[in-house]
């Protein structure tokens, strides 16, 4: 047991949550819980934005990801940080004009349409308890790897710290929060990458395997789940179970070496279909995410939203050079993480594994995995956040003054249904998991903004046919894939990445009843256009 784990988590949830009482003596009104009363500078929203954008998909899975699949899932990175670029171009300072509260706010200034907003509420609640189910699931992978706890103790940890934070700091408060969380988790990554680069060339060579070989550091159960061949000579068959005592070698594994050997380094793995719509799904999904969206609209104005834009590119692209390479280490240090599945715990073993069990790999342990607490607190505080204000502003309020302890209760509420699933859902991949919160994200809310932004023909009409068809079709492909049995390989390659053919569904449905609909075009759409586009100094 890593005697630094403790102390380190305490101490994150303790900053975490005096920063968060320090956020809460600026939190008066109903405006400083949504959006902060829309005074957040460029560079605190930016490093907020960051914060929370950087979830446990990002600091455990996009490595784990790499570690099981090679070069063929770095497009996971690569959209994460470009799909800023789209936001930059087509809705940032848009958006913060039009003056909305939360993405239904939005519908409701572009297009007048009470059941156009309802709908948006029921995607922004379905997109937002899809995303905060892997926080807390990575909080308790998390919990369980280093301390042999309960898996479920660790999501409630998480869940309770995040509600309190959000439920008496709101917005003004988790700005702070999420701030400091970004540059504990850059820290938490690059500090231990450090020593490990270091290590990996020591003697002025790269070393191929641990000195002593891979080991197990616990006592270790393993399904076989198809028939394979140990060390070269011992035949096992599937169902087999295997047991491992603590310090036993890792053997080396046929199926494993097939399909991690030279050709983990090389493309083409994975087929054309799967990328283009992982690529689509992540760069597109990312104007769609209510969490990312509701920080715009607590800047000033329109220039300083693209500005905050900006600024978040470089540090999300930052950030993720580096799990990519503890993905890569892994490969070397951590070979029993294939054999077990578990291979989103790469970056909280590594330190250890390669360093050894001494006060430096242990302390280093403690700091990546104070990192991923934080990542789990930070994007948690954003989720919950922009899911509590759509409940508030479209659920309790429903047109009428909401009060502040309204907004409690439906950060409460907020959280209840991401945490029962949390506590039953705890064998998936968290980066698949966000991927296809990203793939609801743009076959729904992108379309909308971008045609509501830049198309003065988009009706309402127009508007719900497009989320029911593209956003719907996608929310059943997540249903089938998380919930539904085993599909055939080609349908289910079709049916687990389905942005290539759902975004372009919504867009075409969009664009076309929008097209046989058009004297529901709003009649004052010209001045609502005009207030999108027009800066903020022409207009005063």
């Amino acid at each position: 047991m890593n005697p630094y784990l403790a102390p380190g988590l305490i101490l994150v949830v303790l900053l975490t949550v005096a920063i968060g009482a320090y956020g809460l003596r600026f939190a008066r009104t109903t405006s400083d819980f949504l959006v902060a009363s829309r005074s957040v500078s460029p560079s605190w929203n930016a490093a907020a934005i960051s914060g929370e954008y950087l979830s446990a998909a990002s600091f455990l899975g996009v490595a784990g990801l790499v570690l099981r699949y090679g070069v063929d899932v770095l497009w996971y990175p690569v959209g994460f940080a470009a799909g800023y670029l789209a936001l930059l171009l087509f809705v940032a300072a848009p958006l913060r004009r039009s003056g909305a509260f939360t993405l239904p706010d939005f519908c409701q200034v572009r297009l007048r349409s009470r059941p156009l907003r309802r709908l948006a509420t029921a995607f922004v609640l379905f997109i937002g308890c899809l995303y905060l189910l892997p926080q807390l699931q990575g909080a308790g992978l998390t919990f369980s790897t280093l301390t042999g706890g309960s898996y479920a103790w660790g999501a409630l940890v998480v869940s309770v710290v995040v509600t309190a934070n959000v439920a008496f700091g709101g917005m003004r408060a988790i700005t702070f929060v999420q701030a400091f969380q970004y540059w504990l988790k850059l820290t938490a990554l690059a500090v231990p990458m450090i020593f490990l680069i270091l290590q990996w060339q020591s003697d002025g060579r790269p070393e191929v395997t641990p000195p002593a070989g891979a080991v197990f550091p616990v006592a270790t159960t393993v399904v076989v789940e198809q028939d394979a061949v140990l060390n070269g000579v011992r035949p096992v068959e599937a169902g087999e179970t295997l047991h491992f005592a603590a310090g036993d070698p890792v053997p080396t594994v046929s199926t494993v070496d097939a399909e991690f050997g030279d050709q983990w380094l090389l493309p083409g793995k994975t087929g054309l279909f799967a990328t283009y719509s992982l690529i689509l799904a992540t760069f597109l999904g990312t104007m769609g995410l209510p969490h990312v969206l509701v920080r715009f609209y607590t800047n000033p104005d329109g220039a300083s939203a693209r500005r905050t834009t900006l600024v978040v590119l470089a540090m999300v692209g930052l950030f993720y050079l580096l799990p990519t390479l503890y993905g890569v280490l892994g490969r070397i240090y951590t070979p029993q993480l294939l054999m077990t599945g578990n291979t989103d715990a790469v970056v909280l073993l590594l330190p250890e594994a390669a360093l050894g069990g001494g006060h430096l790999g242990r302390l280093l342990g403690a700091l990546v995995t104070a990192g991923a607490l934080a990542a789990f607190l930070s994007t948690s505080s954003g989720l919950l956040t922009s899911v509590a204000g759509v409940i508030f502003t479209d659920v309790l309020r429903s047109g009428r003054s909401g009060s502040i302890r309204d907004f409690r209760l439906a950060t409460v509420l907020a959280a209840l249904v991401p945490t029962t699933l949390a506590l039953y859902v705890s064998d998936m991949d968290v980066s698949r998991v966000v991927g296809l919160a990203f793939a609801v994200a743009a076959s729904s809310f992108c379309p909308l903004l971008v045609l509501g932004i830049w198309w003065r023909g988009l009706t309402d009409a127009g508007a719900i046919a497009g989320l029911v068809t593209g956003g719907g079709a996608a929310m059943a492909a997540v249903l089938v894939t998380v919930l539904g049995p085993p599909l055939p390989s080609s349908f289910a390659e079709f049916v687990g990445q389905p942005a290539a053919w759902t975004v372009p569904l919504a867009f075409l449905v969009m664009v076309g009843v929008s097209l046989l609909t058009g004297r529901r075009v709003p009649p004052d759409v010209g001045a609502t256009m005009l207030r999108l586009h027009a800066p903020e100094s022409l207009r005063t």
